[in-house]
C-alpha cells in the first residue's frame, strides 16, 4: 500500500517569519494478513536519542499564559455561563434537574453534594472535549477562517440562530433525541449522565454560544485554553444547579417562570447579533468602521430591549430594569464612538497594482512597500505599534504606502516575491523617486516606530529632528 501526504511547516524568528511551506512525502507500507507473524524493522529510527530538552517549569508557563487579560476573559466566560441559566431553554430544566437530586431526599447533605459534584463533572467533560477538539484543529480552522467567505457564512449562521431568539423562528431538537438524553439512571452514574446530556437537551439555547466560543478557540489553536474556557463555562452553567441540588429548599425561592424570560431571551438574541458582527469585523477597513458597526448594534439593542419591546411582567420593577439596561447599552455605544477620534488608524495603505508603481515613478514620488501576512506575528505587532507612531504617520504623508498581503498565495504576489527577493515577512522595501530600490534602507524584521521613521527620513533626504 502506498501512503501519501504532506508536511506543513513554517519557520519564524522573533523578528520575522517565512511563508508556510508544504513538503510532500510518500512511502510504501507492507500490510500483513491477519494472524501472520511480523518482525520489527527500522528499529534504529525509533530509538530514544541521548540528547534531551529540558522541560519548561510551571513558573515559566505561568508568566506566559496567566496574565490579566486571561483572567478577565475567564471571569467573563464564567458570568456568561451563569447568565445562560436564565435562557428559556435552561430555566425550565432547573426544577427538573433539582427534582432528580430531590428524589434522594433520604440522603444526607454530603451525599447530595457528591451527586451534584458528579453532575458538574459530566457537564464539564462534555463541553471541555468540545473545547480541546476545536483547539487541536485550530491550525486548520484558523487557516479556514482567514477566508472572507467562511467568515461571512459563520457569521450568517450565528445571526440566523440569534434571530430565533426574537421569535422569528424556533429551533427545536427532535423529541426522541430529547427523551433519550433526559432518560434518568440511578446512582452516581445517573448524576454524571445528566451532566453529560444537559448540553444536548439545551442545544437550542447553548448551540449558538458554543459555536461562537468554538470559533474563537479554534483561532487561538491552544488546547489548554480550549479546555480552560469550556471548563469555566461549564462551571458557570452548572454551579447554580449544584447549589440548588444540595440545598433543595432553595428551589422554592426561584422566581416563577413567566414573560420576563422572553425578554431575557431577546437580550441573548442581541448578544448573538453582536457576536455575528464581531466575526466579520476583520473584513472592515480601519478601526473607525469596526467601532461604528459595533456601536450601531449596541444602540439598536438598547432601544429595542429598553423601549420597543412590549414584554410585561408582574413586577413593577421590570419596566425600570428594561429602561436601565437600554440606557447602559446606549451609553456604551456613545463611549465607543467617542473613543474613535482617539484611535490612531496607522498608515493608509493602498493595495499593490503595477499601474500604481508606474504612476508613482512618472510623478516622481517615493514609495514604501510593506510585505505582510495575517500569519505573521511580527507584522501584527508593527500594525499595532510601529505604523501608529505619530512621526511615522506624519512622514508617510510624503510618500506612497503600498501593502502586499501574502496571506494567500497568488501568481502576482509570487512574481513580486521573486522580483524583490523577499525571504520572509515583515519586509519593507523603499523605492526612490526614480523607481529604484534603496537597498540600504530595506527592513526585514520587526522594527519600532523610531527606526522606521529614520528610514523614511533618509528616503526623503530629511535629517532627523533633534
Amino acid at each position: 500500500h502506498r501512503v501519501k501526504g504532506f508536511l506543513r511547516y513554517q519557520a519564524c524568528t522573533t523578528g520575522s517569519c517565512f511563508a508556510p511551506e508544504n513538503v510532500p512525502f510518500s512511502f510504501s507500507v507492507l500490510v500483513a494478513a491477519s494472524g501472520s507473524p511480523t518482525r520489527a524493522i527500522n528499529t534504529g529510527l525509533f530509538e530514544r536519542g541521548s540528547k534531551s530538552i529540558e522541560r519548561s517549569t510551571s513558573s515559566d508557563v505561568k508568566g506566559i499564559r496567566f496574565h490579566g487579560a486571561l483572567w478577565l476573559t475567564l471571569i467573563g466566560i464564567f458570568l456568561g455561563g451563569l447568565a445562560l441559566n436564565l435562557t428559556p431553554c435552561i430555566y425550565p430544566l432547573i426544577p427538573i434537574t433539582v427534582s432528580f437530586f430531590g428524589a434522594r431526599s433520604n440522603q444526607v447533605r454530603g451525599n447530595r453534594l457528591v451527586n451534584a459534584g458528579f453532575y458538574m463533572i459530566g457537564l464539564c467533560v462534555t463541553n471541555s472535549v468540545l473545547g480541546v477538539s476545536a483547539a487541536l484543529s485550530g491550525g486548520m480552522l484558523g487557516a479556514v477562517l482567514q477566508n472572507s467567505l467562511v467568515l461571512i457564512i459563520v457569521s450568517g449562521i450565528i445571526l440566523t440562530m440569534g434571530l430565533s431568539f426574537f421569535g422569528w423562528w424556533e429551533l427545536r431538537l427532535p423529541t426522541a433525541v430529547v427523551n433519550a438524553a433526559s432518560r434518568g439512571f440511578g446512582g452516581l452514574f445517573g448524576s454524571f449522565f445528566m451532566g453529560l446530556t444537559l448540553g444536548v437537551v439545551a442545544a437550542p439555547c447553548l448551540g449558538p454560544f458554543i459555536l461562537g466560543l468554538l470559533t474563537y478557540v479554534g483561532q487561538k489553536g491552544d488546547p489548554v485554553l480550549g479546555f480552560l474556557y469550556f471548563f469555566v463555562l461549564s462551571i458557570g452553567l452548572g454551579l447554580p444547579l449544584c447549589i440548588l441540588a444540595v440545598f433543595s429548599g432553595a428551589l422554592d425561592r426561584l422566581p416563577m417562570s413567566g414573560d420576563w424570560l422572553l425578554w431575557v431571551k431577546k437580550c441573548f438574541g442581541w448578544i448573538l447579533v453582536g457576536m455575528a458582527v464581531y466575526i466579520i469585523r476583520p473584513l472592515l477597513p480601519g478601526a473607525a468602521p469596526k467601532a461604528m458597526i459595533m456601536a450601531i448594534v449596541l444602540v439598536a439593542a438598547g432601544i429595542h430591549i429598553g423601549w420597543w419591546d412590549k414584554t410585561q411582567a408582574d413586577s413593577r420593577r421590570f419596566g425600570t430594569i428594561k429602561k436601565v439596561a437600554g440606557i447602559l447599552l446606549i451609553v456604551a455605544a456613545l463611549l465607543m464612538v467617542s473613543g474613535i477620534r482617539h484611535v490612531r488608524e496607522g498608515i493608509s495603505w493602498q493595495p499593490y497594482k503595477e499601474d500604481l508603481l508606474i504612476q508613482t515613478r512618472n510623478e516622481g514620488k517615493p514609495v514604501m512597500i510593506d510585505f505582510y501576512a495575517e500569519w505573521c506575528i511580527p507584522c501584527r505587532e508593527m500594525d499595532k505599534s510601529t505604523f501608529k507612531g505619530s512621526s511615522v504617520q506624519e512622514l508617510a504623508n510624503h510618500l506612497v504606502a503600498i501593502r502586499v498581503d501574502l496571506t494567500r498565495k497568488s501568481p502576482i504576489h509570487e512574481k513580486l516575491v521573486k522580483r524583490f527577493e523577499i525571504r520572509g515577512v515583515p519586509t519593507i522595501v523603499f523605492l526612490t523617486r526614480e523607481g529604484e530600490e534603496a537597498r540600504d534602507l530595506r527592513i526585514e524584521s520587526y522594527v519600532g516606530p523610531d527606526a522606521l521613521a529614520d528610514k523614511i527620513r533618509r528616503l526623503l533626504k530629511e535629517e532627523p529632528k533633534p
